[in-house]
């Protein structure tokens, strides 16, 4: 047979015959059909396998680079950490590339405990080791759970966590930065503990947990009203606001009115509704959420992926030559 020959006809794929297979059902009766006939019959896929997969690749958009994100709330118990592991967990089992959560709380933060304990190392451990050039030291110091999230845990003496400074997390983020495409940082309760001028500085996307409740509101404001006036305007309009609802029942105020409240300031807010399973305060497992808290954290994940075209953002507080590689 001779050589194809730039310039010849090539035939399509209706002329060779081939047969375009229909995507296979995978919620509902579509799918009760398509098992029960064999895979005879195959209805499609429903609109929500469409908007599912829609999703899926909107999550995917490229990144380059490593992107950082802050994670903070200004009240405890609001599930700040929670939010965390499960946009973590959904970044992590949907994508390619390596995603980990990293606890900066100077109070005995709670992080290590949503996911696995595959070693007892923390921040502490990665700032004193000396011989991470590849990653799979650095795998030392991680556990990773069922989704590919990796969590590195915060120091479990309260004195010594307290003293987690600025440089300490530069050290532990340019590290980082190294191995990994997606970071997310889960901070303390304070805009003013030793550690956040460089979280804030750092952060390529900020995104604060609020409680669907009135003082929630307040606080959250005050929040961005501190941000814009110490320098971080920049993030403050590109922010997310994440509605975490921690208690089961109707919510306590119209959340029309309270969403209102934060949209002319940021980019977006977004919910997340009560789920059982991350109410348990254990490992979070992605397969046992309900379906419209997977729905939720894949939407945020989504709304997120959005800045991922941008690149990474340089805070204008550290020009690019002063960052470590």
């Amino acid at each position: 047979m001779s050589e194809w020959q730039p310039g010849e006809y090539l035939p399509t794929n209706d002329e060779l015959g081939l047969i375009r297979q229909r995507p296979v059902p995978r919620h509902g009766w579509r799918k009760l059909i398509h098992r029960a006939s064999g895979g005879v019959v195959n209805p499609g896929e429903s609109e929500r396998d469409l908007v599912e997969k829609s999703l899926v690749e909107r999550i995917n958009q490229p990144v380059h680079g490593a992107y950082s994100m802050a994670v903070l709330s200004m009240k405890g118990g609001v599930g700040k950490t929670t939010v965390t592991v499960g946009l973590g967990s959904t970044f992590a089992a949907l994508r390619g590339d390596r995603v980990i959560a990293l606890d900066a709380n100077p109070d005995f933060g709670t992080l290590a405990q949503r996911g696995p304990i595959e070693t007892r190392s923390t921040v502490r451990d990665l700032l004193l080791d000396n011989n991470i050039s590849r990653y799979s030291d650095i795998r030392r110091h991680t556990s990773q759970g069922s989704s590919r999230l990796e969590i590195l845990a915060s120091e479990r003496d309260p004195a010594v966590s307290e003293s987690f400074s600025e440089a300490d997390y530069r050290v532990a983020l340019y590290t980082l930065q190294r191995f990994y495409n997606i970071i997310l940082t889960d901070c303390g309760t304070g805009l003013v503990h030793s550690a956040m001028s460089g979280i804030l500085d750092e952060a390529d996307a900020l995104i604060i947990v609020a409680a669907p409740a009135a003082d929630a509101a307040r606080s959250g404001l005050a929040t961005l009203d501190w941000l814009k006036h110490h320098g971080y305007s920049h993030l403050v309009s590109d922010a997310i606001i994440v509605i975490s609802s921690a208690r089961a029942g109707p919510v306590p105020v119209d959340m029309d009115k309270f969403t209102s409240n934060f949209r002319s300031h940021v980019r977006a807010v977004h919910c997340i509704p009560f789920d059982r399973h991350l109410a348990e305060g254990g490992e979070v497992l992605l397969e046992m959420l309900n379906r419209k808290t997977r729905h939720a954290f894949m939407e945020l994940a989504a709304i997120i992926t959005e800045g991922f075209g941008h690149g990474p953002r340089h805070s204008p507080r550290r020009p690019h030559s002063d960052r470590l590689r």
